[in-house]
């Protein structure tokens, strides 16, 4: 019982659907990075992700050689065919869904959010609190900072320049000689960080969260919340990775959303078809019978 609202609590697929997505993406991507590294040793490779590289399944990379490859034709050095490819196909995920590459398969994403469970457990509802108010309003546009400058570099130095900086890179080049110091110590700091912060490079400083977080102001598909049903308990703001106050929007847009659907009525929303993912104007429902109160 809950403001007088009865709730129904049941099993719900979808974090477990995410989860085992994350952890797919995950796998991929370290085999791939491991299959290469051995390949460069003149190891036996492992031949259904012989040829693949992190260079040919990074979709940043095909974002930052579009001026480019519109300009001159060509791609930026060491970006791949495949990576523009994958870039067309998250542009056309994000149009419909949102950062669902951020929320759902980037794996420095994930690594994060599986290091703040660890943060979650140690400081409880200090969790992801430590970052003043203010502060933490000022930091999150800085991210779009870093897109411009690396945008701008990549386009003047026609080389992938953010990979020296990159945590996603560092991550899985940590025992090559690509791995650059930069690199690393954002690396560490980033999963350091993630102990008191959730997804703290996503928030703060990810180049390509902050393209993708643009989407969010005209996605087809919104995470929305039908005011009528909701029990005003704030489930959905404390689930939030982001810290977005889900109980106080009717569609959510905030630049920062990553589509991971915590907040929704499918994993920690108590009330069904409260806090939904859908496309148009949320038509507001009432109250079902079995949840009035009693």
């Amino acid at each position: 019982m809950s403001n007088g609202t009865k709730t129904i609590k049941s099993k719900k697929a979808t974090p477990w659907i995410r989860r085992s997505v994350q952890i797919f993406f995950f796998a991929l991507v370290a085999l791939i990075a491991t299959n290469e590294a051995l390949g460069e040793r003149g190891i036996t490779s492992l031949s259904f992700v012989k040829g693949a590289s992190l260079h040919a399944i990074c979709p940043f990379g095909g974002v930052v050689s579009f001026w480019q490859l519109a300009t001159a034709g060509t791609l930026v050095k060491k970006v791949h065919e495949s990576s523009v490819a994958l870039a067309v196909i998250a542009l056309f995920l994000s149009v419909l869904f949102g950062p669902v590459v951020c929320g759902w398969i980037c794996p420095l994403g994930s690594a994060q959010e599986w290091i703040g469970s660890i943060g979650r457990r140690l400081f409880k509802k200090k969790y992801n609190t430590f970052v003043p108010g203010r502060l933490d309003k000022v930091l999150r546009y800085l991210r779009y900072v870093v897109l411009v400058w690396v945008s701008y570099m990549t386009i003047v130095t026609g080389k992938l320049f953010f990979q020296e900086y990159d945590p996603y890179f560092a991550l899985f080049n940590f025992w090559t000689g690509e791995l650059a110091i930069a690199g690393a110590l954002i690396l560490v700091a980033t999963l350091a960080g993630s102990l008191f912060v959730e997804r703290p490079f996503c928030k703060y400083a990810c180049p390509y969260g902050a393209f993708q977080g643009i989407f969010n102001l005209f996605r087809v598909f919104g995470v929305k919340r039908n005011a009528p049903t909701c029990i005003s308990c704030k489930a959905c703001d404390k689930a939030c990775p982001m810290n977005i106050e889900v109980s106080t929007s009717g569609t959510v847009r905030d630049h920062q959303c990553i589509t991971c659907l915590k907040c929704t009525s499918e994993d920690s929303c108590p009330v069904e078809a409260t806090v939904v993912v859908a496309a148009g104007s949320f038509v507001e429902k009432a109250v079902p019978a079995e949840k009035e109160a009693v």
